[in-house]
């Protein structure tokens, strides 16, 4: 049998220093476990690959651990660590609640909050997915989440808070995870990068990151997809052809067709986008991006928000400097109304070319104007 473990798993946190893109939780948490003000009950809500059950691992780890360090991290060398690391623990139980969400799974759950831990302090219960337990579930659940023995911690993961119960949030101190950020993914990958001896550019790394929406463990999976693609040398291209993301340069030519007035030059740029394969739909929102972008640009202040690498943004500087901010706020207009009539037009391929001749015609438009 291979050796290979995913990246997701390979690399998953084992500290609070190594979650990713979380720094104010972890503190939280951290500081938590030094003045022993431990909640008997969390909550941790937030989207998919943000880092929600491994932070409630590192937690569960963390209030056991005999030596911890000064840094309040896991001393991963006591028996309580080794335990986990193991995945012997009997002091951490794992529930998911998508596929256990009877009373019956509950009941079976808070029989076992009575046994105090067998090494350690606390008995700690992750209970993932939690939105998805029953109203009888929760309404079993609710007693012992108010009132746990001093062992008990309970840890509970969802990525949609709004299905929960108020009353079972009221018992809870609730963290919200927030999507991490392009360049907190693609600095992450960097190191994998460099720890799996694999040569990437910063402009491929930016666009996986950008790809994954916010969620790291995407981002892990995709990368994996394209070293599995390219091999040990991943560039621009396969990256693109991999994930079937559209170039940023077709953006860039098209804004320069609509500038030099160029209605035919646009026209073929849809066309060769159209027959790569490309959905015009994704297309005319990239472009409202590719303006909104250069819309920011227009003070190098701004030009900070972009999510994209140094080169792309430095193209993205250039391009804005000789456009009115007029025009652009134009542009955006003409993509926005675009995008809202797209679903009910009959034919979406002239749709979309009419916005791109409406593009090239809004310097005329502007000097009609203004004569």
């Amino acid at each position: 049998m291979s050796d290979f473990v995913v990246s997701a798993r390979k690399y998953r946190p084992q500290t609070f220093d190594t979650v990713v893109g979380q720094r104010s939780i972890t503190s939280t948490l951290k500081n938590a476990i030094k003045t022993d003000h431990l909640a008997q009950a969390f909550l941790f809500c937030g989207s998919r690959g943000v880092g929600k059950t491994s932070s409630a691992r590192i937690l569960a780890k963390t209030i056991n651990c005999f030596n911890r360090t000064e840094n309040i991290e896991a001393c991963d060398v006591c028996d309580s660590c080794i335990s986990f690391n193991t995945g012997n623990s009997l002091n951490v139980y794992e529930l998911d609640a998508a596929s256990n969400n009877s009373v019956e799974d509950i009941r079976n759950l808070v029989d076992q909050v009575r046994i105090p831990p067998q090494l350690g302090n606390y008995r700690v219960y992750i209970i993932d997915e939690v939105h998805m337990l029953s109203n009888s579930a929760f309404n079993a659940f609710l007693k012992t989440l108010e009132e746990p023995p001093k062992h008990a911690i309970f840890i509970l993961a969802t990525t949609e808070k709004h299905k929960i119960i108020p009353t079972i949030l009221s018992r809870c101190q609730i963290f919200d995870f927030n999507r991490i950020r392009v360049k907190d993914i693609a600095d992450h990958l960097a190191g994998i990068a460099v720890k799996e001896s694999i040569a990437i550019d910063s402009e491929s790394l930016h666009l996986i990151a950008q790809k994954a929406d916010g969620a790291l463990r995407d981002a892990l999976s995709m990368f994996d997809q394209i070293v599995t693609f390219t091999g040990t040398t991943i560039t621009y291209k396969s990256v693109l052809e991999n994930l079937n993301v559209l170039d940023y340069d077709y953006y860039f030519r098209i804004v320069e067709s609509a500038e030099k007035e160029d209605i035919p030059s646009a026209l073929l740029l849809l066309n060769d986008i159209i027959d790569k394969g490309f959905d015009t739909h994704n297309f005319l929102g990239g472009l409202a991006e590719h303006y909104r972008n250069l819309l920011m640009c227009k003070d190098v202040r701004v030009a900070s928000l972009l999510e994209v690498g140094e080169a792309v943004e430095q193209r993205y500087i250039d391009q804005a400097k000789p456009l009115e901010s007029a025009l652009i706020i134009r542009a955006l207009g003409v993509l926005s109304k675009a995008d809202v009539e797209y679903k009910s037009a009959k034919n979406r391929r002239l749709l979309v070319e009419m916005a791109l001749m409406q593009l090239c015609s809004i310097k005329q438009e502007q000097e009609k104007k203004n004569s």
